[in-house]
């Protein structure tokens, strides 16, 4: 019985930005000196349990946001740490332990999450282990700088509010902006924003999914995942009691595993960065996708090889079936890669791959 599914998907992204604060990131390759834009494992596994959620048409899980008064410095963030919302099991949580107050009473404790008398730090690792989206290979993506302008010169005689102040702040007249101008050929209605990066290119990520863990929460006391009271109610509900390689655990009951399976699949396969950018938006579409139990042969499946041509060398990509993984290509692929075996359904195809391996694991008995 394999523990552990791994995938990796190949994408196309043309001319667009996974969206930040200070636009488009990258890192530098030292091998071939250029950067490389990616998307961060953070943002994809965001995207992935957003994409899950949305499936299962449950909502996310509440954070507590902790502030301290009076300079409202940043505190803790705090998870629900509970199993039964699905981007918890599947993301992963932490609670850090907190005192209790003795000024308080006990429902204001339990309140701020705090159990009474009993407080731990919770912590539980995500079944997803998530590599960044970045180029298959560094000459195969890029970087690129857009020049942008909020314009309404097209439209002069619309009345547009024009406003003009001297160094010293106060506001010039029509008949003084008209001075200004003359003599130049500046237009008052076209602001030049500040340049943007924008990449293309084809793009790789990487997941490595823990069967023994992605339905199970360990209930030993060293290193808790859970508070008791939580133990006690997910017992109740009908979670079972069973033990893997970590420890004494609680197993999701086997009609919310095979209602998440589905869900998980899709959206391993289909996600989408939701915070792309109005105006740079991308398909994204999925060119193939390889599975298999071996990480290794993941990295022969879809690859690029590095081909000489005069003095400068060249990348070509790969999609190789003799690897040892099950490879998924769409018929978009074909426009950026030599295939042979494309196909309309191939998402389809990964996607029951995926529901049929979740789906044969044996979660209540792990240990033989």
């Amino acid at each position: 019985m394999e523990s552990f599914i791994y995938l990796r998907g190949l994408r196309h992204v043309d001319h667009s930005v996974f969206c930040v604060t200070e636009g488009q990131k990258y890192f530098w390759d030292p091998i071939f000196n250029v950067k490389m834009p990616f998307s961060s494992g953070q943002q994809v596994k965001r995207s992935i349990l957003e994409s899950i959620s949305n499936k299962l048409n449950q909502e996310r899980s509440p954070v507590s946001f902790i502030w301290k008064a009076p300079g409202l410095e940043e505190g803790e963030v705090l998870s629900i740490c509970d199993p039964q919302y699905y981007d918890q099991i599947l993301g992963g949580w932490m609670h850090t332990a907190q005192k209790n107050d003795k000024k308080k009473g006990k429902e204001d404790n339990e309140e701020d999450g705090i159990e009474q008398g009993k407080s731990r730090t919770l912590k539980r690792r995500s079944p997803f282990s998530i590599s960044a989206m970045r180029p298959l290979h560094p000459l195969l993506g890029g970087l690129d700088s857009e020049n942008m302008t909020f314009d309404r010169s097209d439209r002069p005689s619309i009345p547009n509010k024009i406003i003009v102040r001297n160094t010293e702040g106060k506001q010039l007249s029509q008949t003084q902006i008209d001075d200004l101008l003359s003599g130049t050929d500046r237009s008052l209605l076209r602001k030049w924003l500040k340049p943007g990066n924008r990449a293309s290119g084809l793009f790789i990520y990487d997941i490595a999914i823990d069967l023994r863990t992605i339905f199970s929460v360990l209930t030993n006391t060293l290193e808790p995942e859970l508070t008791k009271s939580k133990i006690e109610e997910l017992k109740g509900k009908g979670w079972i009691q069973s033990k893997n390689v970590f420890g004494e655990c609680l197993v999701m009951p086997k009609e919310l595993r095979n209602k998440a399976i589905p869900a998980i699949a899709s959206a391993l396969l289909n996600w989408r960065i939701t915070s792309n950018q109005a105006r740079t938006f991308s398909l994204m579409e999925t060119l193939a996708i390889a599975i298999s139990d071996n990480a290794n042969k993941l990295a022969g499946a879809i690859r690029a090889k590095l081909i000489e041509d005069g003095e400068k060398p060249k990348a070509k990509p790969i999609i190789d079936e003799t690897a040892g993984a099950d490879i998924f290509v769409t018929l978009s692929c074909s426009n950026y890669i030599v295939t042979v075996n494309e196909s309309a359904d191939a998402l389809v195809q990964a996607e029951q791959k995926l529901i049929d391996l979740m789906t044969a694991f044996d979660y209540e008995n792990q240990l033989s």
